[in-house]
């Protein structure tokens, strides 16, 4: 039996690599949650979606207080040799409101900075021979770079730099009463308040900035879509335009020529068809004027006769030229269809045939157009694509909108659309027409 090499790769097993997933979510969901700007007053984190991830900055601020309140009281009293209750009460004026901090933090630095201050003069009285820093013990260098994160993180650049000027300030003019033999570290928090101030502002206004461009995505994207609407009801209008001038113009020519065609009629009818003529022929050129505003884009392509149900069969032969089996069931006895519905059930036709050339190439498609107790249902099923590819450039040109332009179509006729994936990966489109509305009735 051979011996195993000792470089083979080592395996990863699930569980791991779950764990590690949920890590990095956490971290992921802690840094949204600290570039997101908060409402005066919330604290750290309060947007965060975990309840662990909202108690986090509670922690941090317990675990800093109760690390710096005992050792800044036992280095008051060993090393600089302050009074044990003058030392409890300059130690908690330093060091407790960072708990403030968490959801106030200018209010935490005001009370902390004039702590600061006055611990530096109650120095002054000590006689402790071990001291070694000026105006700043270590532990109230650390307590306050920790609220310089919780500042960077919420106040603005001016307020930051507000502090860190009275920070320097402060710090120089302590160092005028510097005792014998104490090293001054004034310019290190100086510094280092500096740098954590403009990191941590450098990675709130990231946040802001990703913000802010994720909302104007969604505003971009509403817009866009509100203006695919506005442009496929004009387009509807467009189209409808052609049937009803039709229904017009049939009405303006019987009522011009019944009086020739009815020799008998009164002179009563004579003028009341005069009356509807001229009527029809006034509707029709607003309906003229209007179509000119809507077809002020220079679409002069869509002049050409609207086309219906007889022309479906076409669209079926132009999928399977682009690649796409596809078989159509025509129903024979559809009987009298509406022209509105007639276009509307050609457009969503077109539109669902379109979306598979498109988006499921070489998918095999069925379509089923039939009439049956005074609806008329469409019915554009696909399977899976078989292709590797999003998209292609040939195929059976649509309107470019999609099923927003088959809602708003079958919403125009008072109908139904049912619209949706299938379980193997295909995808179903389903109109219901009416053939009968209450005006024809």
């Amino acid at each position: 039996m051979g011996i195993a090499s000792r470089h083979e790769p080592s395996i990863v097993h699930p569980p791991v690599v779950r764990r590690f997933a949920r890590v990095r979510e956490a971290f992921q969901g802690v840094g949204v949650a600290l570039t997101t700007p908060a409402t005066p007053g919330a604290p750290l984190l309060a947007g965060a979606a975990k309840r662990w991830v909202r108690l986090l900055p509670y922690a941090v601020a317990f675990a800093f207080v109760g690390a710096l309140l005992p050792s800044t009281i036992v280095l008051l009293i060993n090393d600089y040799g302050v009074n044990g209750a003058l030392a409890g009460a300059v130690g908690t004026a330093q060091t407790l409101p960072l708990l403030l901090a968490v959801a106030r933090p200018l209010q935490a630095w005001w009370i902390v900075f004039a702590a600061d201050v006055l611990g530096a003069l109650v120095l002054l009285s000590g006689d402790g021979t071990r001291a070694e820093y000026w105006p700043w013990p270590p532990p109230v260098l650390v307590g306050y770079c920790a609220l310089m994160v919780a500042l960077g993180l919420r106040e603005s650049r001016r307020a930051l730099f507000g502090v860190w000027l009275a920070t320097g300030v402060a710090g120089y003019v302590l160092e005028a009463f510097r005792p014998a033999g104490f090293t001054s570290i004034h310019t290190l928090l100086l510094v280092l308040s500096g740098v954590l101030l403009l990191l941590t502002s450098a990675v709130r206004a990231r946040g802001d900035a990703q913000r802010r461009l994720a909302e104007q995505e969604t505003i971009s994207e509403a817009e866009r879509a509100h203006r695919t609407l506005l442009e496929e009801r004009a387009r509807i209008a467009r189209e409808l335009h052609d049937v009803v001038a039709h229904h017009m113009s049939v009405i303006t020519v019987q009522a011009d020529s019944a009086p020739y065609r009815i020799p008998e009629l009164p002179d009563a009818a004579r003028e009341e068809f005069t009356s509807i003529a001229a009527s029809a022929r006034e509707s029709l050129a607003e309906m003229r004027r209007l179509l000119s505003v809507l077809r002020s884009d220079g679409s002069e392509g869509e002049r050409a006769p609207q086309p219906g149900l007889d022309r479906v069969q076409q669209l079926v032969e132009a999928t399977v030229r682009a690649g796409v089996p596809a078989e159509l069931r025509l129903a024979a006895d559809l009987g009298e269809v509406p022209q509105a519905v007639d276009l509307s059930a050609y457009r969503i036709v077109q539109e669902a045939l379109a979306n598979v050339v498109r988006h499921a190439p070489g998918a095999s498609t069925r379509v089923s157009v039939r009439a049956e107790d005074g609806w008329l249902t469409v019915l554009v099923v696909n399977g899976p694509s078989l292709e590797e590819r999003s998209s292609v450039e040939r195929g059976v040109p649509g309107t470019g909108h999609g099923l927003v332009g088959m809602r708003e179509r079958v919403r125009l006729t008072g109908g139904s659309l049912d619209t949706g994936p299938l379980p193997d990966g295909g995808f179903r489109v389903a109109a219901r027409l009416p053939l009968r509305t209450k005006d024809t009735e």
